[in-house]
């Protein structure tokens, strides 16, 4: 029966801490800099949080000479918070690619239960429908901003690798309009291609993936020889594509008069709903209805929870084994500690304080770790250029890693939560520790 007993409270306590430990991953600064003003407070204003506060500051000042299991809590914090922030910054940036890529007053119109537009296929007659709706801007001569485009997969050779070696790229047909439809994308070396001919504008972000991409340059695409005219700069997940001109790619990859999707430029965000409502609505078309915003960030949902979960996991695993360095760290300091808790103990103060001080040493050791981890995150991998293998639907994807103060955050909450784990079992044996018996220890 007393082994029943003992075994349900230890149940008891391991739910309790796992809720404990769950709210603290989601809890927002401001609720964590509540609870340090709190702490302060109990610290300074009440009898134990000052014994508590002496105690710690004796554990502080002999930390130099405990400076190499010290550093096993700090290095092995650090890893795991470096880790962690470095792949999820990964999935932030490629999150954050795509989401540039749209906005609230352009929307992309694709046909019903399509994917991405890889997989849509617009007839000719639903795209001269699509940009009468109302809702579009119109441009001086009248006609509405819209850009009936086509997509299709390519393979090139990639930078520094061997004649096998062939990456997918996504080749967007386009028309005069989608200038027009998005504003932001700069011609910065050579020039438009020309209506009718083979020629090609590469982002920036293919060029740097991609062999033989600069201006002047021949390539190979459908079995067709193309000039790269022109580099262009978007600042989003396009600088990762070849434009060129639709009615040629319609020809060459034999698409007739179809279209994947038509893109229009909204009169303002307000306009979206009624723009969508008059599409639907129309018998003669069955078209799935989106802002490119939408669009585009629901296009990262997958692969950035894949990033996310592989982080996660990742953390797990290097938090447990840096959560038993700690674990050993704190247990030998206790016990080299005995007789000073001890006599501690026996003048007067609590079991209480006792724990408070050994707890705070440790998350003190864990907030350094957290700091030292998200800073070597946030030097070598913020502004990180990487590219996906393949991103589905987007093609080979260049973007940037983003170390986001949200994920330094999350990293020193990891970080602490490992600490407080650590100095949780050494500061209750600390506590509960008989007094005679921690005398006799050497």
């Amino acid at each position: 029966m007393r082994k029943l007993k003992n075994f349900l409270i230890g149940l008891g306590l391991v739910i309790l801490l796992t809720i404990t430990l769950m709210l603290w991953i989601k809890l927002p600064w401001q609720g964590a800099a509540a609870l340090v003003v709190l702490f302060a407070l109990w610290m300074a204003l009440t009898r134990r949080g000052r014994q508590a506060a002496s105690v710690t500051m004796v554990g502080i000042s002999t930390l130099r000479q405990r400076l190499g299991s010290s550093s096993v809590i700090v290095i092995g914090i650090a890893g795991v918070v470096g880790v962690l922030v470095a792949l999820l910054a990964m999935g932030e940036g490629y999150s954050e690619t795509l989401r540039k890529t749209g906005s609230a007053d352009t929307a992309i119109v694709m046909r019903g239960a399509s994917a991405s537009e890889v997989m849509s296929v617009l007839e000719r007659d639903n795209v001269v429908i699509i940009p009468q709706a109302r809702g579009i801007v119109h441009d001086a001569q009248g006609k509405p901003v819209a850009s009936a485009e086509l997509v299709v997969a390519a393979n090139l050779p990639v930078k520094g690798g061997g004649p096998d070696d062939v990456g997918s790229v996504q080749l967007r047909g386009v028309g005069d309009q989608a200038w027009a439809v998005r504003p932001g994308i700069k011609i910065v070396a050579g020039r438009k291609f020309t209506s009718g001919m083979r020629e090609l504008l590469v982002g920036q972000g293919a060029q740097r993936q991609f062999a033989g991409l600069n201006v002047g340059s021949e390539v190979k695409l459908g079995n067709q020889s193309w000039t790269v005219v022109g580099v262009f700069a978007s600042g989003d997940a396009l600088d990762s594509e070849l434009w060129a001109d639709s009615n040629v790619v319609a020809d060459i990859y034999r698409r007739g008069g179809s279209r994947a999707s038509v893109t229009v430029r909204l009169a303002n965000p307000q306009a979206f709903d009624a723009f969508k409502a008059e599409l639907e609505a129309d018998p003669r078309l069955k078209v799935d209805v989106s802002t490119t915003y939408d669009y585009f960030s629901k296009q990262s949902e997958g692969t950035s929870k894949m990033i996310e979960g592989i982080g996660i996991t990742v953390g797990l695993i290097m938090a447990i084994g840096a959560i038993f360095g700690a674990l050993n760290c704190m247990f030998a300091a206790v016990a080299a500690r005995a007789r000073e808790i001890a006599t501690l103990r026996a003048i007067g103060f609590r079991g209480g304080p006792v724990v408070v001080a050994i707890m705070l040493e440790t998350m003190l050791l864990a907030l350094l770790g957290g700091l030292l981890g998200g800073a070597l995150a946030w030097l070598i991998f913020n502004g990180y250029t990487a590219s996906t293998l393949a991103a589905g639907s987007v093609g080979k994807l260049s973007f940037e890693f983003s170390v986001t103060p949200a994920l330094l955050w999350s990293g020193l909450k990891w970080a602490l939560a490992i600490g407080f784990i650590g100095g949780l079992f050494p500061a209750v044996r600390a506590a509960r520790l008989p007094v005679t018996t921690a005398l006799r220890e050497l």
